[in-house]
């Protein structure tokens, strides 16, 4: 594994320990050269995902996609790194466990929509219009009732 910071190629593992999914491995690695630690994780390979547009398009399941979405919605949040990328694991693991190579884009959105309301709010809010396309205040009114209750 090569160090992400100096791009030594000898790096060890300091830890390593089942993630809370059933099929991956977190390993804490450390740069013999540069010392620096950074987190791995190890995963089963799976079959690859196909996203249904709403416009009928198909494009391959991309996590980076998928986090780009919970982490532009928890911005400036205190919602830690750690969080996020465990919801993004969790959604993609729900995704998987569906045994369908085929997922609705609508499906992914409520996922995502389900984790970031029990997460913060705030970020439920920001993702809920833009996914919900909220056309004025009315929307985000009864969208902010229906979390109150």
């Amino acid at each position: 594994m090569k160090c992400p910071f100096c791009g030594a190629e000898d790096t060890k593992v300091t830890d390593s320990r089942d993630s809370s999914e059933a099929f991956e491995i977190r390993r804490r690695r450390e740069c013999e050269k540069c010392e620096k630690r950074f987190t791995t994780y190890e995963r089963i390979e799976a079959h690859p995902l196909v996203v249904i547009k709403k416009d009928g398009r198909r494009e391959s399941f991309l996590m980076e996609k998928l986090m780009s979405g919970i982490t532009k919605s928890c911005q400036k949040r205190e919602v830690s790194m750690e969080k996020m990328e465990e919801a993004g694991r969790e959604i993609e693991n729900s995704l998987r466990s569906e045994d369908k190579s085929e997922i609705p884009s609508g499906l992914i959105g409520e996922l995502v929509a389900r984790k970031l309301k029990r997460l913060d709010k705030v970020a439920y809010i920001r993702f809920a219009s833009i996914y919900k396309d909220f056309e004025d205040v009315t929307d985000f009114e009864k969208e902010i009732k229906s979390i109150k209750k």
